[in-house]
């Protein structure tokens, strides 16, 4: 799985052969089949991991007894240092989703949707709790969310910034856009 992430981060999913994959994994292609039946159920496990971890990462926020405003800097900063720390990962996941067969795809979207759902409904708390300021709730949960995604797309071990760091920053950005005092 690992050299097929390198391969799908470094090429794209299409441009990328099984050839390509077996020869960074050391093996010859037919012994990838062994392990995966092609190369979209290869995407798909890489892809159905990482949203797994994320709507895991989520989910351990989401449900503490802190308040919305807590719940949401922890979330931004856990979210965002995930996609900087695991950034090729990350791109994959995030980027090669429409190569996903319309099956595999779906069972991804479902889990996008939860990760969607829990944040939707710490802003909603927030709001409720008048810790912030929010007219549509769902924009507002996929902006957080795109954020964090983003990082993904431009981090690297160059950045200049720890996932720890840039999470703390972001935090901090998301609490603003969201009308919460920092």
């Amino acid at each position: 799985m690992l050299a097929a992430v390198e391969s799908f981060a470094e090429r794209g999913y299409h441009a990328t052969t099984t050839r390509d994959i077996a020869a960074a994994a050391g093996m010859s292609p037919a012994a990838l089949y062994v392990h995966f039946p092609s190369k979209a159920a290869l995407l798909f496990a890489i892809s159905k991991s990482g949203h797994e971890q994320t709507l895991i990462l989520v989910e351990s926020v989401a449900g503490r007894a802190d308040s919305p405003r807590q719940r949401m800097r922890s979330i931004v900063e856990d979210f965002v240092a995930w996609h900087a720390r695991r950034h090729t990962v990350a791109r994959v996941v995030q980027y090669e989703l429409q190569a996903l067969p319309e099956q595999q795809y779906a069972v991804v979207a479902d889990l996008r949707r939860r990760i969607e759902h829990l944040v939707r409904d710490v802003i909603a708390e927030g709001v409720k709790a008048g810790e912030f300021t929010v007219t549509d709730l769902r924009t507002a949960a996929r902006a957080v969310l795109s954020l964090g995604v983003d990082v993904a797309r431009w981090y690297s071990d160059r950045a200049g910034k720890t996932p720890k760091a840039l999470g703390r920053e972001y935090g901090d950005l998301v609490l603003r856009m969201l009308g919460a005092t920092v």
